[in-house]
């Protein structure tokens, strides 16, 4: 996967994500919404995995996606 590809998929997330935002907060729009944040989370650490594993010459195909209770437990 590239980052290209990464960041195509985060751009149609947060199409998603918008688009659920405008329409209301359905308890469905909700579950979704909060299923995006996860996965849109997970897709960024593993774009910044990826461009890490890069600038210290190791091969960003080695990164791998964490798992939700990973990204989700960051403390910005």
């Amino acid at each position: 996967m590239s980052d290209q590809t990464i960041l195509a998929h985060i751009s149609s997330l947060i199409d998603e994500e918008h688009a659920l935002r405008s329409g209301g907060a359905a308890q469905e729009s909700a579950q979704r919404l909060k299923q995006l944040e996860v996965e849109l989370d997970q897709c960024w650490d593993l774009l910044r995995q990826r461009r890490a594993k890069r600038e210290y010459g190791e091969d960003p195909e080695a990164a791998t996606p964490r798992d939700p209770g990973t990204v989700e437990g960051y403390i910005g």
